[in-house]
């Protein structure tokens, strides 16, 4: 006797390996489903930004040609989540829901009140872990609270059993008798109309076979020298996996397996379980797990006497952070390649949110919200840690005190200059020396480089050196106060 379909629910797991959901509903027997419902409003106040969507538009799409090869269709709908996949059961006779699960707080409470509706519906309903190593509720300190500092969460994470091996992908999967009404991709607006993706576009190639070719090339070029290189923005020694692993393309469980295969096969790779490399996916899990056990953390500081902090509300500084023109390179290049590619590197990325609430003293928030739209690999959890990490108002953070100064890290970082030249084109006549600093370049030196300041690359909106002065009286005038 055959079982009724499954409707598979895909949301951040645009892959068919090691899919949880998908192998269940195989398991169950009958007709797979799988099913994307676009319901942006039910983010909350994270609905995805422009870059995300446009990620999102081409991930859908490479999974739908996957889906065909195997057989079966991609379903999309819109509209409220819980009345598609109600109406998708009574369309296709299914009655099984499947799905990964999300860890967003709005996306939390969403799927638990749907996972009961439609299990009072008379459906089957299961959720899996698809997207962590470990689930936050599932790591607790000794005192059984969730842990606020990296190295102690991540010692205990590492003392639980390996995960196990990923699942393969299926060659086929078995179709309804008739397939139901689906909407058009394009007709969900994900592409930007004007048409501003080109840069995107270069960069990327969403989707489950771009994560595993970019998976294979970190692990063959890039793994062997990443403790090194990983700060260089210079040179292409970060994996770029950060995308691909939000999207769900890829699970941090490939990944994992992937670096012990690369291990067993190169001696020079075999400590790669205590690397950096694998500390920075427990950053990513981490993160998770603050923002599962702190949800309010988005908006608000994990610290409380940092909602006394004097911020500015300086709408022209924000402006020039946003479009690259502070006259700081470093931090200019670094907000330009944002822009045109929908990603930045991770120590560009420290030091230009440090130059956001150090020097401009603007809000964090702020900075969260602009990189929350422009970001392909926007992620919640990841940016609340990075923002409050950078700020000092978070958990394991960075102490306020600690300002970047963009000059010393362009000259330690980009030793040469060739990351600033690449997006700051019009600095790419200037000598390793001043590239980092024109404003205090010699007259006849900008003229030789075509340099024009105030015309062609602006000058530098604050003295760094006076603003973290004030930063650090801000930050004075707060210590030891409790919110009202």
């Amino acid at each position: 006797m055959g079982y009724s379909g499954s409707l598979v629910w895909l949301r951040h797991d645009l892959r068919l390996a090691d899919q949880p959901a998908l192998t269940a509903a195989l398991r169950r027997g009958g007709p797979v489903i799988p099913v994307f419902i676009d319901a942006p409003a039910e983010e909350a106040a994270w609905t995805p930004g422009g870059a995300s969507r446009w990620w999102l538009h081409q991930s859908l799409q490479s999974l739908a040609t996957v889906l065909e090869k195997c057989g079966s269709r991609l379903v999309i709908r819109r509209g409220d989540s819980l009345a598609e996949l109600l109406a998708l059961a009574r369309e296709t006779g299914a009655e099984a829901v499947f799905w990964n699960r999300r860890y967003e707080p709005a996306i939390t409470t969403r799927d638990a009140q749907i996972k009961l509706q439609l299990r009072a519906a008379g459906l089957t309903v299961e959720s899996f872990n698809g997207a962590l190593l470990h689930e936050p509720w599932t790591v607790a300190n000794q005192s059984g609270k969730p842990f606020q500092v990296f190295t102690p969460f991540w010692r205990h994470c590492l003392a639980k059993p390996e995960p196990e091996a990923p699942l393969p992908a299926p060659k086929q999967l078995p179709a309804p008798d008739r397939w139901p009404k689906s909407t058009e991709l394009a007709a969900l607006g994900l592409e930007p109309r004007p048409d501003w993706a080109a840069g995107l576009r270069a960069a990327w190639t969403p989707g489950e076979t771009g994560a595993h070719a970019v998976l294979r090339r970190f692990c063959a070029a890039a793994l062997a020298g990443y403790t090194g290189n990983r700060n260089r923005p210079d040179l292409a020694g970060t994996s770029r996996l950060s995308p691909h692993l939000h999207f769900g393309e890829l699970s941090p469980r490939q990944v994992w397996h992937a670096l012990r295969l690369a291990g067993d096969a190169n001696a020079q790779l075999a400590g790669w379980r205590s690397s950096q490399f694998v500390a920075e996916l427990g950053w990513r899990e981490f993160a998770h797990h603050l923002l599962h056990h702190f949800p309010h953390t988005p908006t608000e500081p994990l610290r409380a006497e940092f909602k006394h902090f004097p911020w500015q509300d300086d709408a022209d500084a924000l402006r020039a952070w946003q479009r690259g023109q502070t006259g700081f390179p470093l931090v200019d290049a670094g907000m330009r390649e944002l822009w045109r590619t929908g990603w930045m590197h991770n120590r560009v990325r420290m030091v230009v949110a440090s130059f956001l609430v150090k020097d401009l003293r603007l809000p964090w928030q702020a900075g969260t919200r602009w990189f929350w739209d422009t970001l392909v690999d926007a992620d919640l959890a990841q940016n609340t840690l990075g923002w409050q990490w950078t700020t000092g108002c978070g958990a394991d953070a960075a102490p306020f005190f600690r300002v970047f100064n963009p000059v010393s890290q362009g000259e330690k970082f980009d030793p040469q200059g060739d990351y600033v030249r690449l997006w700051c084109p019009e600095l790419a006549r200037l000598p390793a020396e001043w590239i980092h600093q024109p404003a205090k370049a010699p007259a006849n030196v900008l003229a030789n480089a075509g340099v024009k300041l105030g015309i062609n690359y602006p000058e530098p909106i604050v003295n760094h050196a006076t603003a973290r002065e004030v930063a650090l009286e801000a930050y004075a005038s707060i210590k030891g106060k409790v919110p009202q």
